[in-house]
Parts: C-alpha cells; sequence; structure tokens
C-alpha cells in the first residue's frame, strides 16, 4: 500500500466498522469496545500522518491527537462504569477527560485559524457568524440545559461546560468558514470532522431535553468525527503549507446575503413561540441584535475604509512611474496645467536613442536597470522644484515652473552630458545617446505644449542634434511631412515612381561591371520631386518598406531582362538600397529571395546595399544581413568610413562591397589627408578580401587620382547619371599615359 492511499484505506475501513457498531445490539459490550477502537485508531491515524508527511507546523495536529485521546479515555472510562462496575455516575471521571478534551481541541483551533488570514475584517466576519449562531445555540440549547441541570453545584457546572465548550468550537469553526483562501483537501476533512463532532455534542445534549428518546443515533457521528479527523491527517495534503486569506476586502453577493441573515436572524427568534413572550429570552434576542448590529457595521466601515485605502493606493500608483520612482505621466499632466495657469513653464521631453536595442539583445531586465539609472541621472540634473517624470517607453520629461529660454538651455545641455555618459549595467557597458525637446510659453493647453516638445523632440532625432527647441517653423515642416506622406502614398498606387541605374565602372577596360538602382519620383504638380525630399517622409511613415520592396523586385526584374537581352555586356550585377526600417522586419531576407524567385535572378547579381547608421546597433538588422549573406547575395556597406563604428562595423556585419564616401573622393586629386584616407580604407578593404568602390567620381583627373591609389571599381557623373536605361556601349578606359578618356 503506498504511503499516498493511506487515507482511502483508512476511510473505508472507519466508515465500515462505524456502520458496523451502529447496528449492534444498544448498550452491546461487542458494540462499546468497537466504539473504543474506532476512536482509538483514529489517534495512531493521526500520529502515523505526522511520521509519514512531517508538515511543517506539526502542532496542530499534536493537539488534536490529545484531544482525542483524551476524549478516548473518557469513553474507555464510561465503558468501564457501565459494563464492568455497573455503575452510571453523574459527574464521573469519564467527564473529566471528556471535558479536558475541549481546550485541546480549541487549542488545534486556534492553530489553524493563525494560520489562515488575520486581518481584522476577516475576525469580524467570524464574529458576525459565531455571535449569532451562539444566541440560536443560547436560546435552544446552552439555556434549557442550564435550567434542567442537576440539583448540585458540581452537576449543573459541568452539564453547563458542555454546551459552553460547544459554543467556543462554533465560534472557531465559524471563523474558519469566513476566512479567504483556498483549503487544502486535509483542511476540509478537519473542519468537517469537528463540525460533525460538534453536531453530535448538540444533539447528544438536546435529545434527552426534548424527548425520551435515546442518544444512540449520535454514537455514529461522533465516530465519523473521529474517522474524518484520522483521514485529515493521513491525506497528502496534510503537509501543504497554509494558503494566505484573501488580501483585499471583497464585498460580494454572499457576505451581503451572509450579514443580512445575521442581522435578521436576532428580530426572528422572536416569532418562536414562548421566546418572545419570556423576560429573559426577550433580553437575549435583544442583547444579540444588539451586537450584531455593532459588528455589522465595523465591517461596513472596515469595506469603506479598505476601498478608500485601495482608493488612495491606486492614486499613487497612477501619479508614479512604478519602475524608476519619477512621477507619472498622469502626475506630470497635473503639474504642467497648474504651471500654465500660474506663469511661463519650460517643458524638456528627452527621447533615448537606440534603447529598444537594449532591451533586444540583453533583455528586458537590463533595459529596466537602464532605465533606472538614467532617471536617477535625470532627477540629479534636474533643479528643485523641478518636476521630472517619464512619460513612457524610454521617454522623460522635466518641467521647470517658471524659466527662461537659457535657463532651459543650459539644463538641456547638462542632461546631454549626463545621459551621454557610459552606463554600466550587468558586465555591460552601454552608450545611450539623447534627443531633447525644448517648449516653453504661457496661453496655451497642457495638451499643446506637450506636443510641442515632441515634435522638436523628434526634429532632434532626424537631425542628428541633441537638443532643439520649437519654433512655427517645425510645425510647417510637420505639415509639409503629412502632404508629402499622403502625396507618396497616392504615388505609389498610380505609378508615379519610376527607377533609374547608375553605371558602376571596372577599370581599365571600362565594362560596365554593376549598376546602383536608384528611385525618382515624377510627380505630376511638383516635378521631379528629389530623393532628398521623399525618403526620409516615406522612413518616418512607413512607406519606404512598400517602396523599397517595388524598388527591389522591378531591379530584379530589370537586370534578369538585360542578362537575356545583351549576354555578356549586360552588367554582372544590381545594387539596391535598403533602410533601417526594411532590415528590421524579421521577415526581410524572404522578401528578398521572393524577388529573386519571381525574377529568375541568381543570388549573386544581387547586392543589398546598407548604411552604416541602418545597422550600427545591430539586433534585427544583423540578422537579417548574415540571412541574405546565406542566400548568396553580396552586401555593400555604403557611404564608408563617414561613420565613427565603421572598423568595428567589419568585424559583426557579413560585407562583400565597401562603397567609399564622396567625400574622400572629392579632394583626392591633391596630396594631404583625403588622399591618405582614400589609399588607407582602400588598403583595409584589400587586406580583408573586399571589394572597394569610389562613389562620386565627377572628373578624368578624379578617376585617374583613384586608379594610380589602386580603386578599380568606379562610380559617378563622370561615367554617367542615373537613367533608366543606360548605355552600356559607353565606356572609360586608362591610356598609356594613365589620363581616363571617355570613350
Amino acid at each position: 500500500m503506498s504511503r499516498g492511499q493511506l487515507w482511502i484505506w483508512w476511510l473505508v475501513v472507519g466508515v465500515a466498522a462505524t456502520a458496523g457498531q451502529y447496528v449492534l445490539p444498544v448498550g452491546s459490550i461487542t458494540g462499546s469496545i468497537l466504539y473504543d477502537v474506532i476512536g482509538a485508531v483514529s489517534v495512531v491515524a493521526i500520529v502515523l500522518g505526522l511520521r509519514v508527511h512531517r508538515p511543517a507546523r506539526p502542532a496542530m495536529w499534536r493537539w488534536f491527537a490529545a484531544g482525542q485521546t483524551s476524549f478516548v479515555l473518557g469513553d474507555v472510562t464510561w465503558v468501564i462504569y457501565e459494563n464492568v462496575l455497573d455503575l452510571s455516575p453523574y459527574p464521573s471521571l469519564a467527564d473529566v477527560f471528556y471535558l479536558a478534551s475541549y481546550p485541546m481541541f480549541v487549542v488545534a483551533l486556534l492553530l489553524l485559524v493563525r494560520q489562515r488570514s488575520s486581518r481584522l475584517g476577516d475576525l469580524i466576519d467570524g464574529a458576525i457568524v459565531a455571535t449569532a449562531l451562539a444566541l440560536v445555540f443560547w436560546i435552544f440549547v446552552l439555556r434549557p440545559v442550564a435550567a434542567d441541570s442537576g440539583q448540585t453545584l458540581v452537576e449543573h457546572v459541568v452539564t453547563i461546560a458542555y454546551p459552553v465548550a460547544d459554543v467556543l468550537l462554533l465560534a472557531l469553526l465559524a471563523r474558519l468558514f469566513t476566512s479567504g483562501g483556498a483549503r487544502t483537501a486535509s483542511v476540509h476533512l478537519l473542519v468537517l470532522g469537528t463540525t460533525l463532532m460538534l453536531a453530535a455534542d448538540t444533539a447528544f445534549s438536546l435529545i434527552p431535553l426534548y424527548s425520551e428518546a435515546s442518544t444512540h443515533p449520535t454514537d455514529p457521528i461522533f465516530l465519523l468525527s473521529y474517522v474524518l479527523w484520522g483521514v485529515a491527517a493521513l491525506h497528502p495534503s496534510m503537509a501543504a503549507a497554509p494558503a494566505p486569506g484573501r488580501v483585499p476586502a471583497e464585498v460580494g453577493r454572499g457576505r451581503l446575503l451572509l450579514f443580512g441573515f445575521c442581522s435578521l436572524l436576532a428580530p426572528a427568534l422572536l416569532l418562536v413561540p414562548n421566546i418572545g413572550a419570556d423576560r429573559v429570552g426577550r433580553w437575549s434576542v435583544a442583547i444579540g441584535a444588539a451586537a450584531l448590529i455593532v459588528l455589522v457595521i465595523a465591517r461596513m466601515s472596515g469595506f469603506v475604509f479598505e476601498v478608500r485605502r485601495q482608493s488612495a493606493a491606486l492614486t499613487r500608483t497612477t501619479m508614479n512611474d512604478a519602475l524608476t520612482g519619477l512621477a507619472s505621466r498622469r502626475r506630470f499632466e497635473v503639474a504642467l496645467a497648474d504651471a500654465l495657469d500660474g506663469g511661463r513653464p519650460q517643458m524638456l521631453l528627452l527621447g533615448l536613442n537606440g534603447f529598444k536595442n537594449v532591451n533586444d539583445e540583453l533583455g528586458r531586465p537590463i533595459g529596466d536597470r537602464v532605465l533606472g539609472l538614467l532617471a536617477g541621472r535625470v532627477r540629479a540634473v534636474a533643479p528643485e522644484p523641478s518636476v521630472v517624470a517619464r512619460l513612457g517607453g524610454d521617454e522623460f520629461a522635466v518641467l521647470l515652473a517658471d524659466a527662461g529660454d537659457d535657463e532651459a538651455g543650459t539644463i538641456a545641455s547638462k542632461l546631454v552630458t549626463s545621459l551621454s555618459a557610459p552606463v554600466a549595467v550587468g558586465g555591460h557597458e552601454l552608450y545611450v545617446g539623447v534627443a531633447i525637446g525644448l517648449a516653453g510659453g504661457s496661453g496655451i493647453t497642457p495638451v499643446e505644449l506637450m506636443r510641442q516638445a515632441e515634435s522638436a523632440m523628434y526634429a532632434a532625432k532626424q537631425t542628428g542634434e541633441p537638443v532643439r527647441r520649437w519654433t512655427p517653423a517645425l510645425d510647417e515642416r510637420a505639415g509639409e511631412f503629412v502632404r508629402l506622406g499622403a502625396e507618396i502614398r497616392t504615388g505609389l498606387d498610380n505609378e508615379q515612381f519610376r527607377v533609374v541605374y547608375q553605371p558602376i565602372v571596372e577599370l581599365p577596360s571600362g565594362r560596365v561591371a554593376a549598376v546602383e538602382a536608384l528611385v525618382r519620383w515624377e510627380h505630376p504638380t511638383r516635378g521631379l520631386v528629389s530623393p532628398i525630399a521623399f525618403i526620409p517622409v516615406a522612413e518616418r511613415n512607413g512607406l519606404i518598406v512598400e517602396l523599397g520592396e517595388w524598388i527591389l523586385r522591378t531591379a530584379c526584374h530589370k537586370l534578369a531582362g538585360w542578362r537575356v537581352t545583351l549576354g555578356e555586356r549586360a552588367p554582372d550585377r544590381v545594387s539596391v538600397n535598403v533602410s533601417a526600417r526594411q532590415l528590421a522586419r524579421p521577415h526581410f531576407a524572404a522578401t528578398v529571395a521572393a524577388a529573386l524567385s519571381g525574377s529568375g535572378l541568381p543570388a549573386s547579381c544581387l547586392a543589398i546595399e546598407v548604411t552604416e547608421t541602418a545597422v550600427f546597433e545591430g539586433g534585427q538588422a544583423v540578422i537579417a544581413l548574415h540571412e541574405l549573406r546565406a542566400l548568396g547575395v553580396r552586401i555593400a556597406l555604403d557611404d564608408f568610413g563617414t561613420g565613427h563604428s565603421s572598423l568595428g562595423l567589419l568585424q559583426t556585419v557579413p560585407v562583400d562591397i565597401l562603397k567609399v564616401d564622396k567625400s574622400f573622393v572629392d579632394n583626392v586629386t591633391e596630396a594631404g589627408r583625403h588622399t591618405v584616407i582614400a589609399e588607407a580604407l582602400l588598403q583595409v578593404s584589400s587586406g580583408l578580401g573586399l571589394s572597394a568602390v569610389a562613389e562620386g567620381v565627377e572628373t578624368a583627373e578624379q578617376a585617374a587620382a583613384l586608379h594610380r591609389l589602386g580603386y578599380r571599381l568606379l562610380q559617378g557623373y563622370h561615367y554617367g547619371r542615373p537613367v533608366a536605361e543606360p548605355d552600356f556601349e559607353l565606356t572609360a578606359a586608362i591610356t598609356t599615359s594613365g589620363e581616363p578618356v571617355s570613350a
């Protein structure tokens, strides 16, 4: 038999033995012995449960076992009196054992109650139920028993002691039933056993009082309480930690019905015959009703207090940011409204740059610690009595209730310096940039001032400035952005965009080795719109993703067509520029694969051009490039040399082609640092086995100088402007004297 099944076996055997004892003749020695055996085995079951399951708090079970032992000793003593000595004394030594068991049961129940919720509200709930039941118990049990008790003082005391002990058990049971929290099966069995014992005890007192019937029907109820205590101790759940009670106060339908029933119980007793006519009965009901009313009022007051406490806690929660301890957005808005009523406040809105990648790459716990540290820096720089808030995500705000533009600008500069310092978290040294938008004034709404600060912050992010103050021009620019964004949508739908191709020439042969696909917008009213004007707008509103996919598909189909019609004269590859927003999409590599498959173009004939900025922050962008490399697509790093992280990127980003920025080509014909840098970049690419393409070649002199340095791939207006159909017969050659000529 497994330990987990002991309780089942004892339940079956105990119930069967109880049934057997009940059917035996009343007063038979066999029935009496079986009664005592069941009680004694119940004690053994409790002790066995303690040894098998070893609960963390065994004291309660030991007190139950002691109380049950005392009860069994009383049963044994009475059997000896009745069947051996042929006596029926009252009171007797058996009553001593019986009454001694009640304090032990009370201690055990107190220990059980102590494991439950100990809130004042739960105590009052138990008191309400206990008072109502005690009133009924007094009217129908305790008072009649006291009136009918024996003549001697000892008889009177012993007779009263039993129902008084039952009232104590009743109060503790009421406390258990009204406590919150989930109960284990063992606790349910324990409470049920105690309830049965209380019911049997009450019936044992009432039957002789109101009838001449035998008390034998109470025997199986007593025995079942013994059995259930043993089952509760043997059940595996007896070792489980006690579940806590309810934390919040709940005014549910069940509780309201319970309080209503208990409150109406006292006056309802007056309708019972002989109680209302009896002076003691009336006083008993009056006192009980008064006690119940006071307890119910106290409980309802507790509910009101709890609601107010929770409301205050909720207010504190909404007014403070849980992560950083700064003011919340709601509190900041209230403070801003007050400041606008009394002066000319200045608002600084801080947006962190690149913080999303901290969460993506290092996890949210590290990101939360970074936010906490940066929040401390903002609080340290902000002067008293300014309001510092976290508006959400990676945005902070500082409210200066009454300050000038210069003071706000000075504080903004200090914040930039403080937040730009590295953050050491979890063994990582992180650099998080910041863009700050400034706005201030009077006579405007809080919403408008916050909008102005937000507009300035986004403008700072777009231009790379650390601080930007709002001006009306920003709104004009924003309005133009909105209008242009809507027109881009229309342009995509009406096929207003065109793809043009600029040659990339191979020296000294002059052959067009590749082309770069570029987009142009032929607007019906604006004319030819420069990519410098519409690409940032498309980036901001997300249309760059749709536009970029269209360019990719168009370029792949175009080169595939040239390969069919031109044969060997067709370029080896086409380069397509890809934005950071495209790379950030998880399935970008699948989009490229679909474009290649749809056009029939080999993956080796496609090069994806990305800027250093697009991949500097790592994350999904670098993952996408590795996925593209796995497809066989070549990766070109555009504008190489202009970013502070260029050399570091070559260690993390899969690169095949370096496109040297035009700024290093412009002055390559003159001796100086530009020539040295251009040569160094070529050496870096050659040492890493990469191809180098010099961009922005506009003159034959630049081409010759680059050729002398060792460059073999050149791109620029000297070899052709971007057009829809380049002339691949047009070549540039190097003469024997080293001077380039146009063919």
